[in-house]
């Protein structure tokens, strides 16, 4: 008797799940840059696109592959952000523009584009 209750504990035991552990996130892929032209068609242009399109910018920021373009405008203050291609073949290209007034409230980036387009 006394070999049959351990014995039948480990039978038990072999018969139990393990836990599954938990899944990391999948990582997100980097901005594609076949992206449709929007937000004023800057999706997709390299940084001397913008310059020619807006002038000069007011602030350049690397941060490892990545640039950040500011431009300031009268109106409204327009972040590009530029990324490399998946290849790392060729320039950086805007990937994502973000605009906000000079109190800092979001605004949309066509309406912050078309004001700096026409000064």
């Amino acid at each position: 008797m006394r070999l049959t209750l351990p014995f039948a504990a480990l039978l038990l035991a072999g018969c139990a799940t393990a836990p599954s552990p938990p899944q990391a996130p999948l990582p997100q892929p980097p901005p594609t840059m076949s992206a449709p032209p929007m937000r004023g068609e800057l999706i997709g242009m390299t940084a001397s696109e913008l310059v020619q399109r807006l002038g000069t910018p007011a602030l350049q920021i690397r941060e490892g592959r990545s640039l950040k373009l500011q431009f300031r405008g009268s109106r409204c203050i327009l972040d590009a952000y530029l990324y490399p291609p998946r290849d790392a073949s060729g320039p950086e290209r805007v990937a994502h523009v973000d605009a906000r007034l000079r109190s800092g409230v979001e605004t949309d980036p066509r309406t912050c584009i078309a004001s700096m387009s026409r000064a």
